[in-house]
């Protein structure tokens, strides 16, 4: 399920087609090894990114083709050009009958979140929210669904093997989109839904975005400070690095829960899950839930005094040492300029 917005296709459908391949090609794979018979684009199953909207832009739906997507299944109208649940719901239970999709995915965003449990319940399907690793089971080609519980202390894994189509919402940024093959060849399939698909109870009067939310998502630098910045009296120490860089401020789970900076902050599996382009870590350990949440950054810098702290096993550069001596003097030397290129 890609999404978009004033036409333009939105990052989350590069993400989800990543996950959508790999589910493709592990289905036939897994298919093939029983000795079933194969169907499907090529050696996989064939996939779809289904979008609503109004006058999507051309290019992007083909741009989807080109990062892995078999066909587009655009369909439009004026009263899709922003998402209300029950004509987004309406059109995609006619495309659910039309099609007859095994597995279904979308992005765990307001939209998804919104729409998916709609669509669920309404096609008598299973549902599983906000995962973070999809994968098929070998025996059953079951979908297997797997997010945090209990308050992102333990991972779960659901399947739904009664109910067809299978479906889930993906964290953002808890994937890379997939890679943009120019020249790929594909098919786009434009509809026109009933206009009996397109009434609302609910009107569109505004939209007032989250910022600060949006801030830590989308930036492509993010400073995380963790449990060993002692007290939220030392928190203005890493701010000041984050300010010299432009970041984001982000923070372990610890730092949340003792109260010294507000949940919108909070990075990991019960926080935000983010993939930027610079991701530096400030006395933050690095326990699986908070690594869930960050892993797939481009490049990660970590701080920390423990050398065997497990942030260190995914940083690509780590610096041991005690944070209050390291961040002062890289402050500085980032506000006087000794990093910019010449």
């Amino acid at each position: 399920m890609a999404e978009q917005k004033d036409g333009r296709v939105q990052r989350i459908s590069h993400e989800l087609l990543s996950r959508g391949l790999e589910l493709a090609e592990k289905l036939v794979a897994r298919r093939s090894s029983h000795g079933s018979r194969v169907t499907g684009h090529g050696s996989r199953k064939k996939l779809s990114a289904v979008i609503l909207g109004h006058n999507i832009n051309t290019n992007d739906l083909e741009e989807l083709i080109e990062r892995g997507a078999d066909e587009v299944i655009a369909m439009e109208a004026a009263e899709l050009e922003h998402f209300l649940v029950e004509p987004y719901a309406a059109c995609m239970l006619k495309l659910i009958e039309r099609y007859r999709p095994e597995i279904i995915i979308a992005g765990a965003t307001s939209t998804g979140r919104t729409l998916m449990p709609y669509v669920a319940v309404k096609a008598h399907a299973g549902l599983t929210a906000d995962c973070t690793g999809l994968d098929i089971e070998g025996e059953t080609n079951n979908l297997l669904q797997t997010r945090p519980a209990i308050g992102g202390n333990i991972m779960a894994i659901i399947k739904t093997p009664k109910f067809r189509p299978q479906m889930s919402t993906v964290r953002p940024r808890s994937t890379k989109p997939a890679p943009r093959q120019r020249n790929r060849k594909g098919k786009i399939i434009r509809l026109v839904p009933s206009k009996e698909d397109l009434g609302s109870r609910i009107a569109r009067m505004d939209f007032i975005a989250n910022e600060e939310e949006q801030s830590l998502g989308e930036a492509d630098i993010v400073v995380v400070v963790g449990r060993g910045i002692k007290r939220a009296e030392n928190i203005p120490l890493v701010r000041e690095l984050a300010d010299s860089l432009g970041a984001a401020l982000g923070a372990s789970r610890d730092v949340i829960d003792r109260g010294w900076l507000s949940y919108p902050h909070q990075v990991g599996l019960s926080g935000h899950t983010i993939s930027p382009k610079l991701y530096i870590g400030i006395g933050v350990s690095g326990a699986i839930q908070h690594l869930a949440g960050m892993q797939t950054s481009e490049s990660i810098v970590a701080i920390n005094s423990d050398a065997d702290a497990p942030i260190f096993s995914v940083a690509d550069f780590g610096i041991v040492g005690d944070l209050f001596e390291v961040v002062p003097v890289l402050t500085k030397q980032i506000k006087d300029g000794i990093f910019r290129e010449k």
